[in-house]
């Protein structure tokens, strides 16, 4: 699961998850960066800051971007990122174990705070979050444009044939032409609330089960593209979807959670070190979609190394220097 373990399960996946997943190591970012356009005067010298992540390739890059801000700003940074799965970096956080990462305000609400329905307006849902989580010892900092959730997609050549572009259009598709709407999704995704029973239901579409193939999400993505099922289940900051020319549906009754990237941080942190907010803020209003999309390529498409992608990035935006 990319983002998300089952709430069910976390409570008893915690203990595992800290004594495995790597919060007692780490190592020093070396990377010798200064001042952009952020951190100037370097106004967190002297700090020793912790970052971490999960580890898939989104939250690498996020991570090393918060760290190596950190680290330009005068910090001593120690790089914990790449924590398996949702639950271990979002304890790391809560305990004081590291000070900061980015996480996505759906995964808080539904899966860290246990609530069932999400809010559809982006800026309620993370404040909902930012409120909640106050009392957990977490203090989220204002979320990116960045919305890392579901969509469904097709390739060029099933785009120019049915001209869908929404959701409800491909609900429309559904009951002309039945037979036209194949789709390819995670099995997770094939079972959730919030996802295709979920997503069905909002827009009074009914697939056949005979329509529905479940895959691993790689796979997806290439029989999309070949056109194997006319539409495949995406994550909508996926590098593959600009790399394979994929065409988004739009959720034009946003039913899907939103899962904005969000810096989540320790609240004794950020009140020892409260310039973190400052430096990192210019970064998160940077980030949409396209970047992600465009940096999540860099590594999954042509190989690159998620810390040298997010460096690169930061030097290019401004935001540090080498």
């Amino acid at each position: 699961m990319r983002r998300t373990y089952r709430a069910a399960a976390a409570a008893g996946l915690v203990a595992s998850l800290l004594a495995g997943c790597g919060l007692t190591s780490g190592s020093p970012m070396v990377d010798d960066v200064k001042p952009g356009s952020v951190g100037q005067g370097e106004p967190l010298k002297g700090a020793d800051i912790t970052v971490t992540s999960k580890e898939f390739t989104e939250q690498l890059i996020l991570g090393a971007m918060m760290g190596i801000a950190f680290k330009a700003a005068g910090a001593e940074v120690l790089d914990r990122t790449g924590i398996q799965g949702s639950i271990g970096a979002r304890e790391a956080i809560k305990s004081g174990d590291a000070d900061g990462m980015y996480e996505y305000t759906g995964t808080a609400w539904i899966t860290y705070l246990g609530n069932s329905h999400p809010i559809p307006d982006p800026q309620k849902q993370w404040q909902a979050v930012h409120d909640a989580d106050l009392k957990n010892g977490i203090t989220w900092l204002p979320p990116s444009a960045l919305n890392n959730t579901y969509a469904l997609a097709m390739n060029e050549t099933n785009f120019k044939k049915y001209g869908t572009k929404t959701l409800s259009d491909v609900a429309a598709l559904a009951k002309k032409n039945p037979k036209a709407v194949t789709l390819c999704v995670e099995s997770e995704f094939a079972n959730r609330a919030d996802g295709l029973p979920g997503m069905e239901k909002a827009y009074g579409m009914k697939i056949p089960t005979a329509n529905i193939t479940q895959m691993d999400t790689g796979i997806i993505y290439t029989q999309a593209a070949k056109g194997t099922c006319t539409f495949g289940e995406v994550f909508t900051t996926d590098g593959r979807i600009r790399a394979m020319n994929l065409k988004v549906m739009a959720d034009d009754k946003h039913f899907f959670p939103n899962y904005n990237a969000a810096p989540e941080m320790n609240t004794k942190s950020l009140e020892k070190y409260p310039a973190m907010a400052n430096v990192i803020e210019p970064i998160t209003k940077k980030l949409n979609n396209t970047v992600a999309q465009e940096l999540n390529a860099k590594v999954d498409v042509d190989g690159q190394d998620p810390h040298d992608v997010a460096k690169d990035w930061l030097v290019k935006e401004g935001f540090v220097t080498e």
